[in-house]
This record gives C-alpha cells, structure tokens and sequence, in this order.
C-alpha cells in the first residue's frame, strides 16, 4: 500500500497538473479524460513492475488494468466531479476529492483484479 501510495503521489501531480493546464481549453470532460489517460500509462508500469512486482506486464494485464481504470477515471470519476462540483467549490477541491475516491477504488480493482495475490508465489507459514 506504501508503494501504491508514492506512486499514488506522482501520478495525482501529473494528473492535477495536466488538468489544470488543460480544462480551460479542452473542457472538464476532455482535460480529465487527458489528464487521467496520462496518468494511467504512468500508473501501469510503475504499479506493474513496482508496486504488485509482476515480473513482466503481459497483454492480459493490459487490458485488465485498461478495464478497471477506464471504468473507474473515465466513469466513476468524471461522475464524482460532477455530484461534487454540484455542491462544492473551487473546482480543484473537487477534482482532488475525486482523485481520493479514485485511489481506493482503484487499489482494490489492481490487487484483486490486475494483479491478484493468489497469483503471488505462496509461502508457508514461516515466511519460507
């Protein structure tokens, strides 16, 4: 969770960042769908290889990591904005609010889903 987190934090920045240039010119929807695609090739390789320590990142993992944070950035998330922005203000609280949301939603898609322990080489009880 540690890893998830630091990676969390880079990610988050370069998905503000991006917002923020962008939402002006491109609109809300646009700018995150920009912003947070941006983030999610950061997202899986570094997830991938360092935080769930696959050995390699296969097609399968691809597309299942496309799957789950498609449906969460580009579903759940622009959905979080959209309630939130209805009742709170800056947008950019809203936005940060919304990529809070988008962090657990999203570890628990990759642990269980992407990239599932049960697929982790098992130890016994003593850690051997």
């Amino acid at each position: 969770m540690v890893r998830f987190a630091g990676v969390g934090v880079i990610n988050t920045a370069l998905d503000l960042g991006l917002f923020l240039l962008l939402h002006e010119r491109l609109g809300i929807v646009l700018a995150n769908f920009v912003s947070t695609s941006a983030g999610m090739t950061f997202s899986f390789v570094v997830n991938g290889l360092f935080t769930f320590s696959a050995d390699r990142l296969t097609l399968r993992h691809a597309l299942l990591f496309l799957a789950t944070t498609g449906a969460v950035m580009w579903l759940f998330q622009p959905l979080v904005i959209h309630l939130l922005a209805m009742l709170i203000e800056p947008l950019v609280v809203v936005k940060v609010l919304s990529i809070g949301a988008s962090f657990v939603a999203n570890f628990l898609a990759y642990r269980y889903v992407v990239w599932p322990s049960e697929q982790r080489p098992a130890t016994n009880e003593r850690g051997a």
